[in-house]
């Protein structure tokens, strides 16, 4: 039994969500969202909430029920406070500025690195070694987040490059004389 497909998402308030053949819509202040559910699990709505349930007993079924359920509720979530992540910038000299919607970094190149926002995603530099991700899609956000991480990635040594906010890197003793 899953645990987390027991759960009914619960309704929240200024949130309008549609099922339809197999399609669940949310539609809330922050914007609308939507996503096709598989065979194997149902949706329906109740005075709790939405229910999910496994459409028979495989095992495919039920590992798809907590699964369904955790990406409707990030659905809901996203359409009413949104989803964020921060990326800390470290090293001399290592930067970010935004420039019009695009992210332009300095991370030790002999280029400077241009990053294109992509359409749903809003990027902000509060300082220039701070850049936060913004969005309603949580899939979304996570992977702009990595691919920005990706450009310059934290070594172990000094502990220079892109790193999340709060995210521990082991660091390495460096050569003996």
């Amino acid at each position: 039994m899953s645990r987390t497909g027991k759960k009914p998402v619960a309704p929240v308030s200024g949130v309008t969500v549609t099922i339809a053949d197999r399609l669940v819509s949310v539609k809330g202040p922050k914007g609308e969202q939507s996503i096709t559910l598989m065979d194997i699990v149902n949706v329906k709505q109740t005075d709790a909430g939405l229910v999910v349930e496994p459409a028979n007993d495989t095992t495919e079924a039920r590992a798809a029920w907590g699964t369904t359920r955790a990406l409707i509720q990030n659905l809901v979530t996203g359409v009413t406070a949104g989803f964020e992540k921060k990326l800390q910038i470290q090293g001399v000299g290592y930067r970010a500025a935004l420039q019009g919607k695009d992210l332009k970094l300095s991370l030790g190149f002999s280029h400077e690195v241009v990053y294109q926002t992509p359409t749903g995603i809003t990027l902000t530099v509060a300082t220039p070694t701070e850049v936060t991700v913004t969005g309603i899609d949580k899939q979304q956000v996570g992977q702009v987040a990595a691919n920005i991480r990706q450009y310059r990635k934290p070594e172990p040594y000094k502990g220079k490059g892109v790193r999340y906010v709060g995210e521990y890197i082991a660091r390495k003793e460096g050569k003996k004389k």
